[in-house]
């Protein structure tokens, strides 16, 4: 038996869509960090759905927290912006599960209703259905990740339905989020300065519009490249200034 586990902060917009997709799964751990919109009501519906409450403590962390939640060691993680397929629930369903193993599929992202092939979104591929007694998310506060690096890896065929980004707005959410975990994580840890902060932003544009072929991907492709090099030249401007405040803080 498989617990899904999904971590929820004001993710009314898919949720009913994501739950839906999830209806074969007899466990859902659903664990919010304050949603203020109707992500609980819209979760209430649901029978297979548990909802639990707590604090953020960075992407990882809170994985581990949640799948330690869970009725079945089995846990397939899934983000609230995520749909399970039918196609996908049932190679699941069939598939002979191995606890020495980790299964990853691939991500079909999408962004103002299309999906993206470029910048490196496909195939994306996921390590997202584990054994909590033989693995668990790294505690990266951002861009977490199932360890893998004992088990053996079993890549799944169909794919993770995606909704990343849905408007502009979203992008700038999730860069302010993510340069906040970024330099938070790596404070006192990794250097940074104004200058690193402008090459990494221009390395991660030529990077993602150039060399994975975003310019194929018309004004979308743009875009997602723009995104990546702001959110690049902003976790390292932060870092260099939380880095300087301390600094700062031992001299006082």
């Amino acid at each position: 038996m498989i617990s899904v586990t999904i971590l929820t902060k004001n993710n009314q917009k898919y949720l009913k869509e994501v739950l839906s997709s999830l209806k074969s799964f007899d466990e859902i751990i659903l664990y919010d960090n304050g949603s203020t919109d109707d992500t609980l009501s819209i979760a209430e519906q649901f029978s297979n759905v548990v909802i639990k409450q707590g604090l953020f403590e960075g992407f990882g962390p809170t994985h581990n927290k949640v799948s330690a939640m869970a009725k079945h060691d089995w846990i397939l993680s899934i983000d609230s912006d995520e749909i399970v397929t039918e196609k996908m629930a049932n190679e699941i369903a069939k598939v002979n599960l191995n606890a020495e193993c980790v299964y990853s599929f691939p991500r079909d992202n999408y962004f103002n209703g299309k999906f993206i092939k470029w910048c490196g979104w496909y195939p994306d591929r996921q390590i997202r259905l584990y054994h909590r007694k033989k693995t668990r998310f790294t505690d990266a506060q951002v861009h977490e990740a199932v360890i893998a690096d004992h088990l053996k890896h079993i890549p799944m065929k169909s794919s993770l339905r995606h909704y990343s980004y849905g408007s502009l707005s979203d992008f700038l959410a999730k860069m302010q989020s993510y340069s906040d975990l970024f330099a938070t994580q790596n404070a006192g840890k990794k250097h940074s300065s104004p200058f690193k902060a402008i090459l990494h932003g221009f390395f991660a544009f030529l990077k993602c519009y150039i060399l994975k072929r975003g310019f194929l991907g018309g004004y979308e492709g743009f875009v997602i490249s723009a995104y990546n090099s702001h959110t690049a030249f902003y976790k390292y401007l932060k870092l260099y200034e939380l880095n300087q405040n301390s600094d700062k803080q031992l001299q006082d």
